[in-house]
């Protein structure tokens, strides 16, 4: 393995987080004994062009600089290969990290735990989302949490998450249950009337949302969350249990684990690890063992 260590930066990560956590991280590693060379690209295309040929050139390490949507586009670099991804989780929500329990806003202790886990010969591998030729490694998301994810993308002002909590109320107001078709390992088909439904490789969502609470990242199976056809009264009351994974249990509450699903549902936008993947339909395949990531192998897997 090479010494040399790619520090893959999005500048404009967690309010301008990103271009300062890479200085402490990058010092973590130097001091480590690594030779260090940042990725920053004059936009994603460039970036990820830009992270592929440092993949294929050799580098001993992808580390990923930013939040989820960074951590998105380095799969697209490593998924697949022997290079390990590393992460300094420095971002608004961070679920990746949160799933692997990663330091978080921490950018010199996530170099500190990457050059050890290099030095050692450690990390571990875990399964990744795929749907075409796009991998994830979080939350596949559809139903009434994509709805809010495309109103506050439409949304110029305010900036922030308080965006996405004022697109929530204007969802909640206009929501109704959506027809989905849902097709389970290829073989089992259901329709249900859906708030929404969450694919999940990891955990959580939107800053520790933990909609797919009992996934695991090792197992080679989604753990698919159905939200059945709620209220909107219904959907306030359970909408905070979701931080605690304990609306799960709730009667409108569904989950199947599958190594592949189709979704399909009218006026649907998938979101996976928060960026866009276009309308439904979509098939994500679970694939086992995609990639190699810089965190404990005794970390818990979810």
């Amino acid at each position: 393995m090479t010494s040399e260590i790619t520090l893959f930066v999005n500048p404009t990560a967690g309010r301008g987080r990103g271009a300062h956590a890479a200085q402490p991280a990058a010092r973590a590693l130097r001091d480590a004994g690594f030779s260090v060379r940042t990725v920053l690209g004059a936009d994603a295309e460039d970036a990820l062009r830009r992270a592929r040929e440092a993949v294929a050139a050799g580098t001993g390490a992808l580390v990923a600089v930013g939040g989820d949507g960074m951590v998105s586009l380095a799969l697209r670099a490593v998924a697949g290969t022997p290079t390990p991804l590393g992460v300094v989780a420095v971002g608004t929500g961070n679920d990746f990290a949160r799933s692997l329990r990663l330091p978080v806003r921490d950018p010199a202790a996530a170099g500190r735990l990457a050059a050890d886990l290099l030095k050692g010969g450690g990390g571990r591998d875990i399964d990744l989302g795929r749907v075409g030729d796009r991998w994830f490694g979080t939350v596949l998301a559809s139903g009434f949490d994509s709805r809010v994810n495309d109103r506050g993308n439409r949304m110029r002002l305010p900036v922030g998450r308080f965006k996405y909590d004022l697109a929530m109320i204007a969802e909640l107001a206009s929501f109704r249950p959506v027809p989905y078709r849902l097709t389970l390992d290829d073989r089992t088909e259901r329709q249900v009337e859906a708030t929404l439904v969450a694919v999940g490789n990891g955990t959580s969502y939107g800053g520790g949302m933990r909609i797919c609470a009992g996934a695991r990242m090792d197992d080679g199976l989604f753990d698919v969350t159905v939200v059945g056809d709620c209220s909107r009264t219904t959907l306030i009351k359970v909408f905070p249990q979701v931080y605690r994974g304990t609306h799960l249990d709730h009667p409108e509450v569904t989950v199947h684990r599958v190594r592949t699903l189709t979704l399909d549902a009218p006026g649907v936008t998938g979101y996976a690890d928060g960026e866009p993947l276009g309308p439904l339909p979509l098939t994500a395949t679970c694939v086992p063992g995609a990639l190699r990531v810089l965190a404990p192998a005794d970390a818990p897997a979810h």
